[in-house]
């Protein structure tokens, strides 16, 4: 599916798990004819039998229901809870899963990263938020993780809607055939109604780099302001290279990190680039109120992405993740807003002087890093590029819809 802008969308910012969830949980509990669904994780817990719920409701009640889990980050659910899922008809089919080596997961290359949600084909969810609890920042647990998705309705969703299936049309069932995509009103609540958008998704055949080349043609027309917040940060020797240039010709270039990291390693990892951009004036904020898990960004007064794509080697080389680009000066200040308050009350500065103390025994490290992500895009033809397998965690009887809303030819 090319990369094209869509105009005229309604977009929503939702803020950790305690604005996403009710949101898509409503919209599946309002739709009339599909719920389709692509998460990394899906667990047993709280939100997960939540999600359960309103999933088994709305394929009682005639709804046709598809969830694409990954075989890798949803790989403990009960066979009661799957049961329940397929009794009621739900498909319900995992992305590559594969046997554990000595109780250990081996498939962690090229995995399903995406988090999207469709809706009667009206309505879109995009973003980083697992359905699961410890996107609850505010349920107390001191490693609930800080996270963002959107809400969207409009054209964009067209271009949600064909990229999902192009995944689940690999194994579904399903026969479909066209129906015209209907708008609902406006939203009271939503940050803009005229937001101009486009779909960007990462995958091993004709779109691997697409959301990187996104982010450097944003950050090398920059002319006033750069915020990322990224969970995972250890990206290519380029990406460094533009935030470095932009930097340098005045543009105020602000990276908030995880300081309180759900994987240390991922921490030491980003602290070995912090001397190479300090020094030419990249500030850089490390988030320590809880794990930071969000991948967004604003670049100077319009510009803004929203998705499921670190800024790290496997987000940028090997799974498949999909980031909405969006063109909209509400929601860039809506966002620049929140992540500006983030900035200031819960992040702590990281000084030239601080990072260059124990400098001497860190530098061959840190040669050897940019050697490594100069190199890593060509040394990932090395890891065995198979071709995923959508398989059916329980079987179901597949079923017919009366009112489908897209041709399986349009989904290529």
């Amino acid at each position: 599916m090319s990369e094209q802008w869509r105009d005229n969308n309604e977009i929503q910012l939702l803020i950790n798990g305690e604005e996403f969830f009710p949101a898509v949980f409503e919209a599946i509990a309002q739709a009339r004819e599909e719920v389709l669904i692509e998460t990394f994780i899906l667990y047993e817990d709280e939100v997960g039998k939540n999600l359960q719920q309103v999933l088994i409701e709305a394929a009682q009640r005639g709804v046709r229901v598809e969830v694409l889990v990954d075989g890798y980050g949803t790989a403990e659910l009960s066979t009661q809870f799957l049961r329940e899922l397929a009794d009621a008809g739900v498909q319900l089919l995992a992305f590559d899963p594969q046997p554990r080596v000595m109780g250990v997961r081996t498939n962690l290359f090229r995995r399903l990263h995406r988090k999207i949600a469709v809706i009667d084909g009206e309505i879109g969810f995009v973003g980083g938020i697992n359905y699961s609890s410890d996107h609850l920042a505010d349920s107390g647990e001191p490693m609930a993780k800080q996270d963002y998705a959107v809400r969207v309705r409009g054209p964009i969703v067209a271009d949600l809607h064909r990229a999902t299936l192009a995944l689940l049309d690999r194994t579904s069932k399903v026969v479909r055939s066209r129906a015209p995509w209907r708008s609902r009103s406006p939203s009271p609540d939503a940050d803009s109604a005229s937001a101009r958008m486009m779909l960007s998704i990462r995958d091993n055949d004709q779109h691997t780099t697409d959301i990187e080349e996104q982010y450097l043609k944003a950050i090398r027309g920059a002319r006033e302001r750069i915020i990322i917040a990224n969970a995972y940060f250890f990206p290519g020797y380029r990406f460094l290279r533009e935030l470095r240039n932009a930097a340098r010709r005045g543009v105020d270039v602000t990276l908030i990190l995880q300081g309180m990291p759900d994987m240390p390693l991922v921490r030491l990892c980003s602290r070995l680039l912090y001397n190479y951009l300090l020094r030419d004036g990249v500030v850089i904020r490390e988030y320590c109120q809880r794990p930071l898990h969000g991948k967004v960004a604003v670049i100077d007064r319009e510009w803004s992405t929203v998705g499921s794509s670190n800024l790290d080697p496997l987000s940028l080389s090997l799974n498949l993740e999909g980031n909405l680009i969006i063109k909209d000066r509400r929601f860039n200040e809506r966002l620049h807003d929140h992540l500006e308050e983030l900035a200031s009350s819960t992040c702590k500065s990281i000084s030239l002087q601080r990072v260059l103390r124990g400098y001497w025994w860190r530098a061959p490290i840190i040669f050897l890093t940019f050697h490594f992500l100069r190199h890593f895009p060509a040394m990932v033809g090395f890891i065995p590029a198979h071709s995923p397998k959508l398989v059916p965690l329980i079987d179901v009887e597949p079923q017919h819809c009366q009112a489908p809303l897209l041709d399986r030819k349009e989904t290529v």
